[in-house]
């Protein structure tokens, strides 16, 4: 949307009906579930507007949850009996804008390992086997440390840092120190192959300077979505 989409707060509801983007079938691409074959649930909206996101979460309709569990396991073979993609990720827009707790309890009964993925600016309590991968942004004011209640329940933190960008030359400290949380360093897709291939390199860079680990997108290399 690159910061040109409204800026959404929270979505009341039972979770019974859910904002979905899109539903598909891919490879997770970053972070500590890199390379698992993957149900992608794209929720509708987001309560930021960055002018780097690339994604596009406003196109969404109302689904019944369990259309969308019926759509998972489609997609993830479970339905004919050859249950290939059993990572499902809850992304956006940003996910806790909507009540996904039924979501993620239908999910985890049914076999699937669930993922979030999050901006860090907001929390709704979830089942505990749930995996929340946290990419903090910088509004303009620099990075605030994440929330408590979501902090001491991340997997990891993911900083998307740039050479060029004023507001991602380097990584902050959100609370990583707190519960010793792994932290992801990566670049920055900016649609430039000059620009790119610097943030590689200053990624590259960070990672090695904070003794953090390196990411890419590798969803983005192999053309998929």
């Amino acid at each position: 949307m690159f910061g040109d989409n409204p800026i959404r707060g929270l979505e009341k509801g039972d979770g019974s009906t859910l904002l979905i983007q899109s539903i598909f079938k891919t490879f997770q691409g970053e972070g500590p579930f890199a390379g698992y074959p993957s149900i992608f649930i794209r929720l509708g909206g987001c309560n930021l507007a960055c002018d780097f996101c690339d994604t596009e979460f406003e196109s969404y309709d109302e689904m019944q949850l369990q259309e969308v569990l019926s759509k998972t396991d489609e997609l993830s073979g479970k339905k004919a009996n050859d249950f290939t993609h059993k990572l499902a990720v809850i992304t956006g827009g940003e996910p806790f804008r909507q009540n996904i707790v039924p979501l993620c309890d239908r999910l985890i009964n049914n076999g699937y390992t669930v993922q979030i993925e999050t901006n860090g600016t907001l929390y709704r309590e979830l089942n505990k086997d749930v995996h929340i991968i946290c990419s903090p942004k910088n509004t303009g004011k620099g990075y605030r440390k994440i929330r408590d209640d979501l902090l001491k329940r991340l997997d990891a933190i993911k900083f998307i840092v740039s050479a060029t960008h004023e507001l991602y030359k380097d990584v902050a400290q959100v609370g990583q120190s707190d519960y010793d949380t792994p932290v992801y360093v990566q670049p920055m897709d900016e649609y430039s192959v000059e620009k790119n291939n610097h943030n590689m390199k200053h990624a590259t860079i960070l990672a090695e300077k904070y003794g953090y680990r390196l990411g890419i997108q590798m969803h983005k290399i192999l053309g998929i979505e």
